[in-house]
């Protein structure tokens, strides 16, 4: 049986010095749904490693709120017209 171990010159506190947080960003917990996570990791290695799933999941929300994203309706005609002249 192993002896107890000797804590006599031990010191209180973190075991591993705390994580540098960047700022302006808020560490969070949130649930996406699977076929999200993978796209982004898909366009992530897309981008041999320029910029990860997190950044460009980051730059989606931020074209949203900005009202930069794309509107469904315009995505819509986009493909209708492309189909058409496909078509035609």
């Amino acid at each position: 049986m192993k002896a107890a171990s000797d804590f006599r010159n031990s010191k209180r506190g973190r075991v591993a010095p705390p994580e540098v947080e960047l700022r302006g960003k808020t560490r969070i917990t949130i649930r996406l749904d699977e076929d999200l996570v993978d796209h982004f990791l898909k366009e992530a290695d897309a981008s041999g490693g320029a910029k990860g799933y997190q950044t460009l999941i980051n730059e989606a929300l931020r074209q949203h709120v900005e009202g930069k994203a794309p509107k469904p309706a315009d995505t819509l005609r986009k493909i209708v017209r492309k189909d058409l002249r496909a078509a035609g």
